[in-house]
């Protein structure tokens, strides 16, 4: 039990230094390179123990209690010379292991992030054992073998079978219990993320790298709240197309831009891949702004309006700041759905320190 205590006193420290440092955290790219099998392993600030300190009128020095000239006391101090250790300490970290799971959980406490709310997919069912007790018939491999000795032991006792001098204990047929299970058919909740985002001249490295690690967050929240996801990626200048989480993040392109392109392909992705009465759809659009003409805009509002939008949960589109991007294309959105719309999140995303506020505003309707 006092391990126990320990244990859940250490974990409480750890989520609050994590608290304490998660802007760093989600602004650099040092977490996603850490991501292992659902854990990450996160380097964490010196954690003080805590220890006594003597009060201001009681100090006493080596040499200051009972003694004798002469008698042996502690290693002395350091002498100065070549090569003297430094009597400053030093700068100490530690990583611990959390898992993804619990990173979103408390990515979700900091940013105030509601529960998402399921569309509720009742017809999408998926089968879990649950342990229900204990029965005396079963197969060989559900035999529980602490209460197969148990009730071995109380037999052999009751009938004088077992003493001190002879502490054996020989289970027989009547003593064997096997775990016994239930099946429960529970309602799964999946989720399919659709990522876009311009890889047009204008958008550099660092752009990209908004982009990725605001994607990473976003993943590990969404993965926080459902069973399934699924995530797609597509990339566009004047042209769309689908490609891995790689080269999403990796491409280096050129040329115009028709974000229409986009939301055509991934018209395209969710008629042929997400029955929309079974999945909640999350789309998000990254870019700086530029697209090639008021007509292509004109397009991609018709798209929006009469496909992307009532398919979709949520349209997010963060709009990364660029010397070179004109920034039009929020203007745009903006003008067409208002500040109001409850599908539809639009948000600038200046730097890395613009990430916290992004995830904050994409996230916090709890669609």
């Amino acid at each position: 039990m006092k391990m126990e205590t320990d244990v859940n006193r250490f974990r409480k420290i750890v989520r609050g230094k994590i608290k304490d440092n998660l802007k760093r955290f989600i602004s650099s790219g040092e977490l996603i390179g850490r991501q292992g099998n659902k854990q990450v392993s996160i380097p964490l600030p010196r954690i003080d123990l805590p220890r006594f300190e003597f009060g201001g009128n009681q100090q006493r020095g080596v040499g200051q209690g009972d003694g004798e000239p002469g008698d042996a006391i502690n290693q002395g101090q350091p002498q100065p010379g070549e090569g003297e250790a430094g009597q400053n300490p030093g700068e100490h970290s530690m990583e611990v292991d959390v898992s993804l799971d619990e990173l979103a959980g408390i990515l979700g406490e900091e940013l105030g992030l509601p529960r998402i709310e399921d569309k509720g997919k009742k017809n999408i069912t998926q089968k879990k054992y649950k342990y229900q007790g204990v029965l005396r018939n079963g197969p060989e491999s559900l035999r529980n073998f602490k209460r197969t000795y148990k009730e071995a032991l109380k037999r052999q006792i009751s009938v004088g079978d077992y003493t001190d001098d002879k502490p054996v204990i020989i289970p027989i047929k009547e003593d064997k219990r096997y775990r016994s299970f239930r099946i429960e058919e529970k309602p799964e909740a999946s989720a399919a993320i659709i990522y876009m985002m311009d890889v047009s001249g204008s958008m550099g490295d660092e752009q990209k790298e908004i982009v990725r690690l605001t994607s990473f967050w976003l993943n590990a929240w969404l993965k926080h709240n459902y069973d399934n996801l699924d995530t797609r990626f597509i990339i566009h200048d004047a042209i769309a197309r689908e490609v891995d989480e790689h080269t999403f993040y990796h491409t280096k392109e050129s040329g115009g831009t028709l974000i229409s392109s986009a939301y055509k392909l991934c018209e395209k992705i969710i008629m042929e891949s997400y029955p929309i009465a079974e999945w909640n759809i999350y789309l998000f659009h990254f870019s700086d702004g530029d697209n090639w003409s008021g007509n292509d805009t004109n397009e991609c509002m018709n798209l929006l309006d009469n496909f992307l939008l009532p398919s979709s949960n949520l349209f997010s589109y963060g709009q990364v700041e660029s010397r070179y991007g004109s920034g039009q294309f929020l203007k745009d959105l903006e003008k067409h759905y208002g500040e109001q719309n409850e599908k539809v999140i639009i948000h600038q995303i200046k730097d890395r320190d613009g990430i916290m506020n992004a995830l904050r505003s994409f996230l916090g309707k709890g669609k």
